[in-house]
Protein backbone atom coordinates (compact mmCIF):
# COMPACT_ATOMS: atom_id res chain seq x y z
CA UNK A 1 0.00 0.00 0.00
CA UNK A 2 1.27 3.47 -0.89
CA UNK A 3 1.92 5.97 1.91
CA UNK A 4 -0.62 8.80 2.04
CA UNK A 5 2.13 11.44 1.77
CA UNK A 6 3.24 10.14 -1.65
CA UNK A 7 1.78 12.28 -4.43
CA UNK A 8 -0.49 10.62 -6.96
CA UNK A 9 1.02 10.17 -10.39
CA UNK A 10 -0.81 9.79 -13.67
CA UNK A 11 -0.19 6.61 -15.61
CA UNK A 12 1.38 6.89 -19.04
CA UNK A 13 -2.03 6.26 -20.60
CA UNK A 14 -3.58 9.02 -18.51
CA UNK A 15 -0.80 11.41 -19.49
CA UNK A 16 -1.42 10.68 -23.18
CA UNK A 17 -5.18 11.15 -22.75
CA UNK A 18 -4.61 14.43 -20.92
CA UNK A 19 -2.35 15.66 -23.74
CA UNK A 20 -4.85 14.53 -26.39
CA UNK A 21 -7.73 16.34 -24.70
CA UNK A 22 -5.62 19.44 -24.06
CA UNK A 23 -4.79 19.64 -27.76
CA UNK A 24 -8.45 19.18 -28.70
CA UNK A 25 -9.39 22.06 -26.41
CA UNK A 26 -6.59 24.25 -27.79
CA UNK A 27 -7.74 23.56 -31.37
CA UNK A 28 -11.40 24.37 -30.64
CA UNK A 29 -12.37 27.93 -31.49
CA UNK A 30 -16.11 27.35 -31.18
CA UNK A 31 -17.34 28.79 -27.88
CA UNK A 32 -20.38 26.49 -27.85
CA UNK A 33 -18.14 23.44 -28.29
CA UNK A 34 -15.82 24.68 -25.53
CA UNK A 35 -18.80 25.09 -23.21
CA UNK A 36 -19.85 21.53 -23.97
CA UNK A 37 -16.34 20.24 -23.25
CA UNK A 38 -16.20 22.24 -20.01
CA UNK A 39 -19.54 20.80 -18.87
CA UNK A 40 -18.41 17.25 -19.71
CA UNK A 41 -15.20 17.78 -17.74
CA UNK A 42 -17.14 19.23 -14.81
CA UNK A 43 -19.46 16.22 -14.81
CA UNK A 44 -16.52 13.81 -14.98
CA UNK A 45 -14.72 15.62 -12.15
CA UNK A 46 -17.76 15.56 -9.87
CA UNK A 47 -18.42 11.89 -10.69
CA UNK A 48 -14.82 11.06 -9.82
CA UNK A 49 -15.11 12.93 -6.52
CA UNK A 50 -18.30 11.03 -5.67
CA UNK A 51 -16.66 7.71 -6.54
CA UNK A 52 -13.60 8.52 -4.43
CA UNK A 53 -15.77 9.51 -1.46
CA UNK A 54 -17.81 6.30 -1.82
CA UNK A 55 -14.65 4.16 -1.83
CA UNK A 56 -13.32 6.00 1.22
CA UNK A 57 -16.61 5.47 3.06
CA UNK A 58 -16.52 1.78 2.17
CA UNK A 59 -12.92 1.43 3.35
CA UNK A 60 -13.46 3.35 6.56
CA UNK A 61 -16.84 1.80 7.30
CA UNK A 62 -15.90 -1.82 6.63
CA UNK A 63 -14.20 -2.53 9.99
CA UNK A 64 -17.00 -0.77 11.88
CA UNK A 65 -19.70 -2.71 10.00
CA UNK A 66 -17.90 -5.99 10.63
CA UNK A 67 -17.60 -5.21 14.35
CA UNK A 68 -21.31 -4.33 14.53
CA UNK A 69 -22.26 -7.52 12.70
CA UNK A 70 -20.13 -9.65 14.99
CA UNK A 71 -21.43 -7.87 18.08
CA UNK A 72 -24.99 -8.52 16.93
CA UNK A 73 -24.23 -12.20 16.36
CA UNK A 74 -22.59 -12.57 19.78
CA UNK A 75 -25.54 -10.95 21.56
CA UNK A 76 -27.94 -13.39 19.86
CA UNK A 77 -26.04 -16.53 20.87
CA UNK A 78 -27.57 -18.52 23.77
Amino acid sequence: MRPMSEPLALSLGQQFELERMSRAIDETGDVTALRGIAKQLLQAWQSQKAATQWVMRQQLGAPRQLAQTLAGQWSQEP
